[in-house]
């Protein structure tokens, strides 16, 4: 849950979003130093009076064409192989359907017989005490801890994007496509998202919940929703 004057990213609670806020603080870490580099040299350059050998000189030429060159690799390859990790999704414990409608989301557990329900914002005026404005729900979406969980994100009128940060989960619900992400848990814990797609006069009162819970917890939840 982010706070208020954060600078940085929410805590990462899945192996993604780690990768996500490790790559951002590499890429700040280069572009802090070629910051430095060009203030020492803008520095230098009005303090002394550099010599015509030094400014035609073939080994300047030489050093910043390769030195952006290695940047850029070392900016790529770990981009890249994050890139592929959001792509894989292998042989996951739980298939979960999301579909946005305006203005809330329904949610299909595919792997089980009878158990969908819809999703709303509770209002200001019903909500509990310690819960949060603008970003509780009725009905939160439980998965279990420690399991690769795919989502299916689709949208029943216009677009929409289901997004949980804390997840690195950012996926477009779009009408008559099927989209899909996937995540892992790695702690249990109550998850905040909304929608990121601009989708009309409450896209901002369509909240997204995500509860995560021991696989005991999750069965016994899974039960007595299926039952009722």
């Amino acid at each position: 849950m982010a706070n208020h004057s954060q600078l940085g990213f929410q805590d990462a609670s899945s192996p993604i979003m780690e990768e996500l806020v490790e790559f951002h603080d590499h890429a700040l870490i280069v572009a802090l130093a070629i910051c430095s580099l060009v203030l020492y040299l803008l520095t230098h350059m009005l303090m002394e009076k550099l010599s015509s050998n030094a400014v035609d000189a073939q080994e300047v030429e030489l050093v910043w064409t390769i030195l952006p060159a290695i940047v850029l690799v070392l900016l790529a390859l770990p981009s890249l192989q994050i890139l592929y990790m959001m792509d894989e999704i292998d042989e996951p414990d739980l298939t979960l359907k999301a579909i946005g409608h305006q203005w809330y989301w329904s949610y299909e557990y595919t792997d089980f017989k009878d158990l969908s329900f819809d999703s709303y914002m509770i209002p200001t005026t019903d909500l509990p005490k310690g819960h949060f404005r603008l970003l509780e729900v009725d009905h939160r979406v439980v998965v279990p801890m420690e399991s690769p969980i795919r989502v299916i994100i689709t949208a029943g009128d216009v677009l929409h994007s289901w997004a949980v940060p804390t997840l690195g989960v950012k996926t477009d619900a779009i009408p008559g496509r099927l989209n899909q992400t996937s995540f892992i848990t790695t702690r249990p814990g109550i998850f905040y998202g909304q929608c990121s797609e601009i989708c009309g006069a409450n896209h901002s009162y369509m909240p997204i919940v995500v509860e995560s819970t021991p696989l005991p917890h999750f069965e016994a939840w899974s039960s007595l929703l299926s039952a009722s």
